[in-house]
């Protein structure tokens, strides 16, 4: 394909909704737990809150945070907020202190939802909030500080006329949403609505998502997975979605056999869970039910198991992203792709692996991915109020994603790791995720975090960082043992460590950095404490 910038489709939230709800306004598009919502339905309770907020100052451009659960109200505020022309923020529901503080006060919103059992977090940090005024809560809830809490009932209000959705123009922002900030402050990513339609349509095309399909999916809707994944997918290929706001194995098969769901979306944990879960009448009565599985990372021995135990006819990830560019690499699923590929660059992407001089790498060597799009409005359109962030996410006028991948002969791209977490040792590139999935395989690993470590002679050593699951009896240097015959020479640990968790961030993701700090601790056991142990190559 040539590399040339080119016109795309372009679509607001706003449009693709009102297409909907003229085409079929009394088909039932989403499932919570049961609750039923038609677009009928979802368009008069989004335009009450939508009056609610206009008749407290929200306006086109203006910020609303919010901090809650996963319910049928933090999808309508969404759908009310974007009717205004103004912008959601849904703030991840695990953040506190100064994660919390940092992100309501960044957002500059003015106005705040939030469940009653986190008002004490905001208490705890509202001294430090310069812009916002008001709060609304789920429910009810006592004054913070001198700030009022009103209940969101006060926000549903029913209009003389019905309000209109606002004429946005598709590079208008629809969405704050926040990063992970694992070595500093976390950066708001401006998501505009052809970002997070065009977003939807990709996974939907690459989903292989038809009108009669039913989507299932238990990912939060503060993240882009769930709102453009979830809700977007669905709504561009005429399918209904059903959220579970809580992920369950012992619930998930019920589930699935009630709402009758035939596709569905996770993270691999999900998916792994499942994979090794004790077998369940409803998941055997539910065979060849839930055909379409759209996750990542899953290991080939998991994508064998969803087949044969669960009937999944397609399975794997469909593509690489993240908030910043959402599938700069997709495939559909049901094509196949060898294993551990996520797909080939997508046609809305230019795609681009460099080494540290910023030279193309050959056909199979890794590299740091580069991307740009084809067209605008399908990346991010920068960090909120952070021009030099921005700025400093590009690099000779291509955005440097911070991950290392390669692409083969074929033009299937490998995601390979963060390229702060890629290691070197005994003249060999080491990928920490493929390590991490080769100690998965290990009956007795719940979880693991493959990092180095500073090594007293030349490059790095490597530490293995594990969470055993329940009642294991194992021992540090069994399981090293172990991996001789699962990784390559290279990658066998000098060092490994039980801990009963790992240290994450708000978003879940493992703090590799805090762990390097960290280093060999009193509790880690070295490989070479063993005079016997012998790797051969």
């Amino acid at each position: 394909m040539e590399d040339a910038w080119r016109p795309g489709v372009r679509d607001t939230l706003n449009a693709a909704f009102a297409r909907a709800l003229a085409e079929r306004p009394d088909e039932v598009f989403v499932d919570m737990a049961g609750d039923m919502r038609t677009f009928r339905d979802l368009d008069r309770e989004a335009a009450r809150l939508a009056n609610g907020l206009k008749a407290f100052g929200v306006g086109r451009g203006d910020t609303v945070c919010g901090l809650t659960d996963t319910s049928m109200d933090s999808l309508l505020l969404w759908f009310a907020v974007n009717r205004l022309g103004a912008i959601w923020t849904p703030l991840n529901s695990a953040l506190k202190g100064e994660f919390l503080r940092h992100q309501v006060e960044d957002s500059r919103a003015r106005l705040m939802i939030i469940e009653p059992h986190y008002l004490p977090r905001i208490a705890a940090v509202v001294d430090g909030l310069s812009t916002l005024e008001s709060l609304f809560v789920r429910g009810e809830g006592e004054p913070v500080g001198k700030m009022a809490v009103r209940s969101i009932e006060d926000l549903r209000i029913d209009g003389a006329e019905p309000l209109a959705p606002a004429i946005v123009d598709p590079r208008d922002p629809s969405l704050i949403i926040y990063t992970s900030g694992t070595t500093g402050p976390s950066k708001g990513c401006v998501v505009s609505h052809n970002y997070i339609c065009n977003y939807g349509r990709a996974l939907g095309w690459a989903w292989g998502l038809e009108a009669d399909d039913v989507c299932w999916f238990a990912l939060p809707l503060f993240h882009i997975g769930g709102l453009g994944g979830g809700i977007m997918g669905a709504l561009s290929r005429g399918c209904r979605v059903v959220i579970a706001p809580q992920f369950s194995v012992s619930g998930f098969w019920p589930d699935i056999e009630r709402s009758g769901a035939t596709a569905m979306i996770a993270i691999g944990t999900m998916t792994a869970l499942l994979a090794e879960a004790p077998d369940h009448p409803a998941a055997q009565r539910c065979f060849g039910q839930l055909r379409k599985i759209s996750t990542a990372p899953i290991t080939p021995a998991h994508q064998q198991k969803w087949r044969e135990r669960f009937g999944a006819q397609h399975v794997g990830p469909p593509g690489y992203g993240l908030t910043e560019a959402s599938f700069p690499v997709l495939h559909p699923i049901a094509k196949p792709s060898p294993p551990g590929s996520s797909g080939r660059v997508f046609e809305d992407f230019e795609v681009k692996l460099v080494d540290d001089d910023d030279v193309e790498v050959p056909v199979g060597a890794p590299g740091r991915i580069l991307t740009r799009p084809r067209f605008g409005e399908v990346m991010f359109d920068g960090y909120w109020k952070r021009p030099e962030a921005t700025l400093g996410a590009m690099r000779n006028l291509w955005f440097d994603t911070g991950d290392v991948g390669r692409i083969d002969e074929d033009g299937f791209f490998y995601f390979l790791d963060r390229a702060k977490d890629y290691l070197r040792r005994r003249g060999e590139n080491i990928s920490s995720y493929e390590v991490e999935c080769g100690f998965l395989n290990h009956p007795d690993i719940a979880d693991v975090a493959v990092h180095a470590v500073k090594s007293d002679v030349s490059e790095d050593d490597l530490k293995v960082t594990i969470v055993l699951k329940e009642g294991a009896m194992v021992s540090e240097e069994a399981i090293c043992r172990w991996s001789v015959d699962q990784v390559p020479y290279y990658a066998v640990p000098r060092y490994v460590e039980f801990r009963p968790e790992l240290p994450r961030n708000p978003t879940g993701r493992v703090l590799k950095y805090q762990l390097r700090d960290e280093g060999v601790t009193p509790a880690t056991w070295d490989r070479q404490s063993c005079p016997d142990f012998v790797i051969k190559r």
